[in-house]
C-alpha cells in the first residue's frame, strides 16, 4: 500500500506515519513546516522518519492545490490520511483566517484530488472541541450546532466537506474526533508539554481557570492504534470518537507531573478562557464496536512516559520555545 500522510511532521502525523512504515507500508508525507510552534520539534520528528527507506517527504502546503495535483499525478495513493491542520483554540481567535484556509480549503483540495485520481479512502482528523455545550459524555450523533471558536468552526466545515464527497463520489470518508492527545514529542502549545517543561525549569505553572476543568487525556499510542484500525476496517462514511473515556482534572494531571519530575509546582491561576470547554469526555461505544478499540494507557502511565522522554532529551528540549 502507498499512503499519503499530511501534517507528517506534526505530533500525530509523525507517530501514525512511523507505525505505517514499521508495518512495511510506503508512506509519502507532506508538511508545510509552519512556525505556529517551534519548528525544531518538527525537524526532529522528520529526522526520525527519514531513517526509513520506505518514506518520502515533500515540503508542500495542503492549501497549494497545484503542488498537490503534481504529487497525486506522480503517485497512486490507496488512502489519504489528513492530519494537517491549524490547531489551537486560543490562537484561532487571534488569527482565524489560516484556520479556514487550511482546515476547510486544504481538506477540499485533498478530497477533490481523491475524486480526480480515484483514491478510494480519506481519513480526516477532527476534534473534541466541536462538542461545546453538549451533554457529557460526548456521542458522535450530537447536533454540534454551537462551535465556540474559529478552530472548532473550521473543523466542522471540514467534516461537512468530507460528507459531501462521500455522498457525491462514494469516497470512503472516516472522521476521527481526537480527545486531548499527549505524549512524547508532543505539541508545545498543549498543557501537558507546557506543564512538564515549566516544572523542569523551576518556573511557575500558568493554569487557566481553577484547575478543576476536566480533559479526556488520550495517550498518543492509543490514538495511533485507533487511527490505523479505522483506516483498515471502516468503509463508507463514519464519525468516530477516539478518547480515553476517563476525564481527569487539570490539577490531577499537574499532581502527576509533580510526582514523576519529583519537583514541587508553583501554580498561578488565570482567568478561564471563554473559548475553552469546562470538560471533555468521549463516549467510545462506537469505536469499541466498529474498531474493536479501546485505550490501554492510563494517565498515570502516560505522564510517567512523557516525563521520561523530557528527561532523556532535556539538553535540546529545554531550548524549545513555548
Amino acid at each position: 500500500m502507498k499512503l499519503l500522510v499530511t501534517g507528517v511532521a506534526g505530533f500525530i502525523g509523525k507517530e501514525v506515519g512511523e507505525r505505517l512504515l514499521q508495518e512495511g507500508k510506503e508512506v509519502v508525507g507532506v508538511d508545510n513546516l509552519n512556525k505556529y510552534y517551534d519548528v525544531r520539534l518538527k525537524e526532529y520528528r522528520l529526522k526520525l522518519l527519514h531513517s526509513y527507506s520506505n518514506f518520502k517527504f515533500y515540503h508542500i502546503d495542503i492549501e497549494n492545490s497545484p503542488s498537490l495535483d503534481t504529487l497525486f499525478s506522480s503517485h497512486s495513493f490507496d488512502a489519504v490520511i489528513n492530519l494537517a491542520a491549524r490547531a489551537g483554540v486560543r490562537y484561532s481567535i487571534q488569527n482565524p483566517y489560516p484556520y479556514f484556509t487550511t482546515n476547510v480549503i486544504g481538506t477540499l483540495n485533498l478530497l477533490e484530488l481523491c475524486r480526480k485520481y480515484k483514491t478510494p479512502t480519506f481519513l480526516l482528523a477532527s476534534t473534541s472541541s466541536l462538542y461545546a455545550g453538549e451533554k457529557l459524555p460526548f456521542k458522535e450523533d450530537l447536533p454540534l450546532n454551537t462551535p465556540i471558536s474559529p478552530y472548532a468552526a473550521s473543523k466542522k466545515g471540514a467534516e461537512a466537506v468530507g460528507y459531501s464527497y462521500y455522498h457525491l463520489y462514494q469516497i470512503n470518508v472516516i472522521i476521527l474526533r481526537y480527545f486531548t492527545v499527549y505524549g512524547p514529542i508532543g505539541r508545545p502549545d498543549m498543557s501537558v508539554f507546557r506543564f512538564i517543561k515549566w516544572v523542569m525549569e523551576g518556573k511557575e505553572v500558568e493554569v487557566f481557570g481553577d484547575g478543576t476543568q476536566q480533559r479526556d487525556f488520550t495517550y498518543i499510542d492509543d490514538i495511533v492504534e485507533g487511527t490505523i484500525k479505522a483506516l483498515k476496517t471502516v468503509k463508507g462514511f463514519e464519525v468516530i470518537n477516539l478518547g480515553n473515556n476517563h476525564p481527569h482534572k487539570l490539577n490531577e494531571m499537574l499532581e502527576l507531573v509533580e510526582r514523576f519530575t519529583n519537583k514541587k509546582v508553583t501554580r498561578s491561576y488565570k482567568e478561564f478562557h471563554k473559548a475553552d470547554l469546562l470538560a471533555t469526555w468521549a463516549d467510545i461505544t462506537k469505536a469499541k464496536k466498529l474498531l474493536k478499540w479501546e485505550p490501554k494507557v492510563t494517565l498515570e502511565r502516560g505522564i510517567e512516559s512523557t516525563v521520561k522522554w523530557f528527561e532523556d532529551n532535556w539538553q535540546w528540549v529545554k531550548k524549545i520555545r513555548l
